[in-house]
């Protein structure tokens, strides 16, 4: 069996805020490097790539879908994970959808190069950079944890690159817009 690279450092270093026994999606998952690791952690890992090739490796781990996500339809529409993760993957017209998948008390662990990068290396065109903010924007309808926008230094034979990175959850009250307060014990209050 072929050995598995390590998950993303910023993944790992949220594992904490994983919902295990739950359902996890892997967007752009290629060979499953991230499906490992959400089994790993006690979840159901789905990952969804075009690349059939990948996509064989990845079935290991879980479920797999092989489509075309930015020319076709979203192949997982009705469907709600208690995770979502994406790395070094980025298609604008999804930024809605992805936000949108993370279940009540699911999270979104996200991370992708930024603007800039086109200075350091690959990728350099801006199709694939977000803009300053923007992913912090993407995802407002859920409560960020923690965000960072900057550069990262070549380390552990990783390059220099801008980066922007989120883990963000989505709280009963964000699904259903009722804001749940402690009720006060028997006898105390008016």
């Amino acid at each position: 069996m072929d050995a598995v690279a390590p998950p993303s450092a910023w993944l790992a270093r949220w594992a904490h805020l994983l919902p295990t026994g739950t359902q996890a999606l892997d967007v752009a998952c290629g060979s499953g490097r991230h499906m490992h690791w959400l089994h790993a952690c006690g979840l159901h890992p789905t990952g969804v790539d075009r690349d059939a090739q990948a996509l064989a490796h990845a079935a290991r781990w879980g479920e797999v879908l092989c489509a075309d996500i930015e020319g076709g339809p979203w192949p997982l529409a009705g469907r709600c994970f208690g995770a979502v993760v994406v790395t070094n993957y980025l298609w604008r017209p999804l930024l809605p959808t992805i936000a949108g998948a993370v279940a009540p008390g699911g999270v979104l662990l996200y991370e992708t190069f930024a603007q800039g990068n086109e200075t350091v290396g690959r990728p350099a065109r801006t199709d694939f950079l977000l803009r300053p903010g923007e992913l912090l924007a993407a995802c407002h309808a859920l409560r960020v944890i923690a965000y960072e926008d900057g550069f990262e230094d070549a380390h552990a034979g990783a390059p220099a690159r801008f980066v922007q990175r989120i883990a963000a959850v989505r709280t009963p009250e964000q699904t259903t817009g009722v804001i749940r307060l402690p009720l006060q014990p028997p006898g105390h209050g008016a």
